[in-house]
């Protein structure tokens, strides 16, 4: 599969430098102002969540986000609708969907592949939507080039690797940390073996989150990763002090992040 998630990291080995990938709410302030000014803060792939009640796999901070997105009426509508805005000046930064089954199970899985397409979303990560029961929705995200996104953590297994990667594209989020985002902060020795690891079970690039909020985070991280994923620290700046806040803080990791060099 081909789209703008391959295209970026092909990119990304030319340019000698790992990528950074920024994750925000939609909805939570003005997001529409954030994820347009992400591109030249230094984002090379973007995470745009999907507001839901029970976000499962988050920490306080991106559940603190989704309520407050929630309570500004954001819906998933709302959220594609932000991603087709930004498409009209972005014809190349990826875009990444984050989020859990419940919303897109309600819009019907077929309807929300195609209104993601027109959205010009490039890749999902659904948390809750495990390998065996993804029947329902993959096939029609990859007949329209949308790449199904899994996760893989410091608990999965080779066996359990396997079944992940299957059918996975564009790359493997690797969950440096056992528990919710935002927290702890994984041994960069353990993700370096990880990385490795995965990156030979799904002959794709290996991101990493969870935990990362630092420059120096980010650099170390980025030794290993063919990107870092930084989330809560973005949410809480972005809480705290408004677009302006959140790019600072962007354009400081995405820094630490591309100095490194391959």
């Amino acid at each position: 599969m081909k789209n703008r998630l391959t295209t970026r990291f092909s990119e990304l080995e030319a340019w000698g430098r790992p990528g950074f990938v920024a994750y925000i709410m939609a909805g939570d302030g003005d997001s529409a102002g954030l994820l347009a000014a992400l591109p030249e803060a230094g984002a090379d792939v973007i995470e745009l969540g999907m507001p839901f009640t029970d976000p499962m796999a988050d920490g306080a901070s991106i559940q603190a986000a989704a309520l407050r997105s929630l309570d500004a009426g954001m819906t998933l509508k709302g959220t594609l609708q932000q991603a087709q805005d930004f498409r009209k000046h972005d014809h190349t930064t990826p875009i990444v969907l984050m989020g859990y089954a419940n919303p897109i199970h309600s819009m019907g899985w077929e309807k929300f592949a195609k209104a993601a397409a027109k959205a010009g979303v490039d890749g999902l990560i659904c948390v809750d939507l495990p390998p065996e029961e993804d029947a329902v929705l993959r096939p029609h995200l990859a007949k329209l080039g949308i790449s199904m996104i899994r996760l893989a953590t410091p608990t999965t297994d080779d066996k359990r690797l396997a079944t992940v990667v299957e059918n996975t594209s564009g790359f493997v989020y690797y969950v440096s940390t056992t528990g919710v985002t935002g927290t702890g902060s994984g041994a960069v020795t353990d993700v370096g073996n990880a990385v490795a690891r995965v990156k030979a079970a799904s002959g794709l690039p290996v991101v990493v989150g969870f935990g990362v909020r630092t420059p120096e985070q980010a650099r170390a991280i980025a030794q290993c990763a063919d990107a870092v994923v930084v989330g809560s620290a973005i949410v809480d700046a972005m809480h705290d002090g408004g677009v302006a806040g959140a790019v600072k803080l962007v354009k400081t990791l995405s820094t630490a992040t591309h100095g490194v060099k391959r």
